[in-house]
């Protein structure tokens, strides 16, 4: 499963140069190897990309952003007692923020077949999770 941190999100959707087409690449590569490779996003993921085209009034952005996150085999993880309790002791354990804590913990429910998509080297501090940095 790739995990899409909203950092990489915004990247592909917005064709970020050169980001967008890191994210791109890495997809391919993950899923030459793994042709049944999903995407995941958590519902954090879902208000951090919203939330710029928002407040820019960005219609189309917005558009685009609901378009992909519409998409019938996308996996969604939910806001779980389980996410919020591991993501307390990831924000503890690492210093992580609070949002970084949610996504890393969100992503690490998933099990260990994961590949977490992600523009900020934060998370490579957290224990098992698989990160691929897209700077």
């Amino acid at each position: 499963m790739a995990f899409l941190d909203a950092s990489a999100l915004i990247y592909l959707i917005e064709c970020r140069a050169p980001f967008g087409n890191k994210v791109r690449d890495a997809l391919a590569k993950a899923a030459s190897k793994h042709p049944d490779l999903g995407s995941v996003v958590s519902r954090l993921c879902w208000l951090e990309c919203r939330v710029g085209p928002m407040k820019a009034n960005d219609n189309a952005a917005l558009a685009a952003f609901d378009a992909f996150f519409a998409r019938p085999d996308l996996v969604w993880v939910e806001m779980t007692k389980d996410v919020v309790e591991l993501a307390a002791a990831i924000r503890v354990r690492h210093g992580l923020r609070t949002p970084d804590a949610l996504q890393a913990a969100s992503c690490l429910q998933l099990g260990a077949n994961h590949l977490f998509l992600t523009g900020d080297a934060e998370f490579k501090r957290v224990g098992g999770l698989k990160v691929k940095l897209l700077v």
